[in-house]
């Protein structure tokens, strides 16, 4: 798969979260647990980011989406701990703040490099 074949993905996975998250929150369950959401390499556009060469680790973009992807999960967990935990308030001020802000950052870091490998 290309390279903006796979950011493409990733893009629409990642996109995927803001609609599980909100079923944490009104649920209270998730088939996820934080551990698994909070490290970066465990969704498919990880595990493909850490499997990437040197040449594709040194394009202007890799370190960006790589540093933004990371943030990403961590904010992504820290949803989902208040939504488990049951309190909504704090999850979804997590979710309209921070986590918004990180998926924003995210996908416009993913669609530059894309851009890039044109």
């Amino acid at each position: 798969m290309s390279l903006q074949d796979e950011i493409s993905k990733a893009i629409g996975a990642h996109g995927m979260w803001k609609q599980r998250l909100k079923q944490a929150i009104d649920g209270g369950s998730s088939e996820f647990t934080v551990d698994r959401v909070k490290v970066d390499n465990n969704c498919d556009f990880g595990k493909w980011l850490y499997s990437l060469g040197d040449k594709e680790k040194t394009a202007a973009n890799f370190k960006t989406v790589r540093e933004l992807h990371a943030e990403f999960h961590k904010v992504t967990a820290d949803v989902l701990g208040k939504a488990l935990k049951g309190d909504k308030t704090a999850a979804t001020a997590a979710m309209d703040g921070p986590f918004a802000a990180a998926s924003s950052k995210l996908t416009g870091a993913m669609m530059a490099w894309k851009k890039e490998a044109s």
